[in-house]
């Protein structure tokens, strides 16, 4: 593959991570409040806009995954076809598949809030506690897409070790991405109660990793 394939993964990476930082940092960072209903349904329904483009960007960049999935197959099936034939079909099912379905609980938490008919059924704390319940789902299944997408980071991080195209630091780099992904999805699991120490966890890792990897893929493409 050409060095412009190369900077046009590099090109697509770069927009989920805005996209991906945007809606998860920015936008459910902003609204949700963990533990309080009530002040996370009013933050949803004064900034419903926000709170739907939060879903637009999510979705956005699945869908550009599920083509860098196909690129990175492209790129380093020359080290090994199994081998890059699983670490995409990881990826592919991590966002494009769990990461995409995972956007109705998303979805839900303000459809909840705004549909009339459930208070005939409901009182306005109840309702507030099930669109909170959905953003809880929400970001459980993002942890269940993390488990698939860190065990892709390891594999993605193996190929470019052995790989004559990029240098084999970026792998180690990307191994240490999937720690991340994998210590917060097992630890939030099996170890409830420290999320924001493993939410820094995988933030300070996969900026080590996946930002210095993208980088190098947009300017650089490849080793010559």
């Amino acid at each position: 593959m050409t060095k412009n394939t190369f900077r046009l993964t590099g090109f697509l990476y770069l927009l989920v991570i805005i996209c991906a930082g945007l809606s998860q940092g920015y936008v459910r960072g902003t609204l949700i409040i963990p533990g309080d209903a009530a002040a996370t349904a009013e933050n949803i329904l004064a900034n419903q806009g926000l709170f739907r483009m939060g879903i637009t960007l999510d979705l956005t960049a699945f869908i550009i995954d599920a083509i860098i999935s196909v690129l990175l197959y492209q790129m380093f099936k020359p080290v090994g076809k199994t081998l890059a034939l699983v670490s995409s079909s990881l990826r592919l099912i991590a966002h494009p598949a769990i990461g995409s379905l995972n956007l109705l609980n998303h979805y839900l938490a303000i459809h909840v809030l705004n549909d009339p008919s459930l208070a005939t059924s409901f009182d306005a704390a109840q309702i507030e506690a099930l669109g909170l319940l959905f953003t809880q789902a929400h970001q459980y299944g993002y942890l269940i897409a993390g488990g698939f997408f860190g065990l892709h980071m390891a594999l993605l991080g193996i190929q470019i070790i052995k790989s004559t195209s990029i240098p084999s630091l970026f792998g180690w780099f990307l191994i240490g991405s999937a720690a991340g992904y994998l210590i917060e999805t097992y630890g939030n699991f099996m170890f409830p109660g420290h999320e924001a120490i493993t939410a820094l966890i995988v933030g300070t890792t996969a900026a080590i990793g996946e930002v210095s990897f993208t980088f190098y893929l947009l300017i650089k493409g490849r080793k010559n």
